[in-house]
């Protein structure tokens, strides 16, 4: 299976390519707008800040080939802070937009929490989804999306109050966790998603 993994510059990808070569994919790093759009999978990975993020996609021109792609629902995986780069902004970059593609902003966890959230914490996963499962996974956030975008099924954490931690819609899904790093929940997620 050929799987485009985005060099957002923000990542540490050899985790994540790791992960896709124990499922017996062909992971690729790649720059490429065509990759992009023609790429049977492709994950977004991200580790950092939005401005970051959007800066190098930017200076990719990879914008409207990866909106393009997940509106017309292609195999899609974002990880993380590639989570936050589908949202419409993050309260971490007030002045910079994100793609999107999912609607609403993350916000930072409330005062008196110690962030990052970096560990593990449940997740809750609507019964009638495809790729995500309720179990323990791996964090490691200071923003969250905390409003139920319409649209789409999804995961809830609780970490100082509820939020949103994965969103899928068909083959598109984002993971404010890291599934690469969560273990055999985590690689349970990442092979039925390279399954669908």
């Amino acid at each position: 299976m050929d799987v485009a993994i985005v060099k957002t510059g923000t990542a540490n990808m050899a985790s994540v390519a790791a992960a896709l070569r124990r499922l017996g994919c062909e992971p690729r790093i790649t720059e490429s707008v065509s990759d992009v759009v023609e790429a049977e999978r492709l994950v977004l990975p991200g580790v950092g800040t939005l401005a970051a993020a959007m800066e190098r996609i930017e200076s990719m021109d990879m914008v409207s080939a990866l909106k393009k792609r997940m509106e017309e629902g292609s195999p899609t995986l974002a990880i993380c802070l590639g989570m936050q780069v589908l949202c419409e902004g993050s309260e971490e970059s007030p002045d910079v937009e994100g793609l999107g593609v999912i609607p609403g902003t993350t916000k930072r966890f409330p005062e008196g929490l110690r962030v990052p959230q970096l560990g593990w914490n449940l997740i809750e996963v609507e019964a009638e989804a495809e790729v995500l499962r309720t179990g323990y996974v791996y964090f490691a956030n200071s923003y969250r999306l905390v409003e139920v975008p319409e649209g789409w099924r999804v995961a809830r954490c609780d970490y100082g109050g509820e939020f949103i931690a994965a969103v899928e819609r068909g083959p598109v899904v984002a993971c404010q966790f890291h599934p690469e790093l969560s273990g055999r929940l985590g690689m349970d997620i990442i092979e039925r998603w390279v399954n669908m």
